[in-house]
């Protein structure tokens, strides 16, 4: 099964891909609760250059809430993982964790509900992307 989902953007823009990414999350409910920078981190820590990369940490209270009612150490795999990359081509591609992958490996059947309702939202956030 492939943990991710992912899409090539029509902008070269790699900042205005992250805002527009950040809308998207935010219309299915999602908040940014971190946000890291790979290629300044690389840079800063180990004298290593890097593409443009940035993690942003995206999580929907609502799900979180109920998944943590469910399971409480699911917080491991919390928050979700959204990433902006840009390649040597210059194209954008955004990447989302596919939060059923993740659920696979824990042994809490009352999870895959809640799983494929965020899977849903961040399906959309991907596909709503240009």
């Amino acid at each position: 099964m492939k943990y991710y989902f992912n899409k090539i953007l029509k902008t070269k823009d790699f900042e205005k891909a992250i805002e527009q990414v950040k809308e998207e999350l935010s219309k299915e409910g999602f908040g940014v609760l971190t946000e890291i920078d790979v290629k300044e981190t690389l840079k800063k820590k180990i004298d290593a250059d890097f593409k443009k990369y940035r993690i942003l940490g995206a999580c929907n209270p609502h799900f979180a809430f109920k998944s943590l009612q469910k399971e409480d150490k699911i917080g491991v795999f919390l928050p979700c993982n959204v990433i902006v990359e840009e390649h040597d081509n210059g194209e954008i591609e955004v990447s989302a964790v596919d939060p059923i992958a993740s659920m696979m490996s824990v042994a809490n059947e009352s999870l895959g509900e809640i799983a494929t309702e965020v899977q849903q939202k961040l399906k959309r956030v991907i596909e709503n992307l240009i």
